[in-house]
């Protein structure tokens, strides 16, 4: 449960009151529930994987697109991650105090910095990933293994919807 009333209860209590009007009940329950499924999945794995690492949602975000992207300026990891740049460079800050990323200004450009993940950073993503995916596998295996691949392209469309949009 996300809050104080179960998945089903919201759904009743929104029928009830806005039964009145004309809507796309469907696409509503598309929408809300891909976002509470979201933030289910980002607290469950906050709350099982990266606070045994002492890591927030956006601090392994960051890991994450620096691992897969290195090195990378600060503003592609801000967008990568879908976070303002404030918001990254506390993070960043948190980050390269534990040893685990390092920040350089451009050699080409000294307004931009770079970021890249330092060997204990890539050690901590090594070790720390497995341990994520493992969290995934089983929060995936709600759905049947035959729809996962039409499922996750559904998302991604939705994903692409919403980015074209912006």
């Amino acid at each position: 449960m996300s809050g104080a009333h179960t998945l089903a209860e919201t759904e009743r209590q929104v029928d009830e009151r806005l039964s009145h009007m004309t809507l796309d009940f469907q696409a509503m329950a598309v929408t809300s529930n891909l976002f509470r499924a979201a933030s289910a999945v980002r607290n469950h794995l906050e709350r099982t994987v990266l606070s045994s690492n002492d890591l927030s949602w956006t601090a392994f975000v960051v890991l994450w697109v620096t691992w897969i992207w290195e090195p990378l300026e600060t503003r592609q990891i801000a967008e990568e991650g879908g976070f303002s740049k404030a918001t990254l460079t506390g993070v960043l800050s948190t980050l390269e105090g534990r040893g685990l990323v390092t920040r350089e200004k451009s050699a080409t450009d000294g307004r931009l910095v770079i970021v890249q993940l330092t060997a204990k950073g890539r050690k901590m993503m090594d070790k720390l990933f497995p341990a994520f995916n493992k969290q995934e596998r089983q929060l995936a295996a709600s759905i049947p293994s035959d729809s996962q691949a039409d499922f996750a392209e559904m998302l991604r469309l939705i994903t692409k919807k919403a980015e074209a949009t912006n």
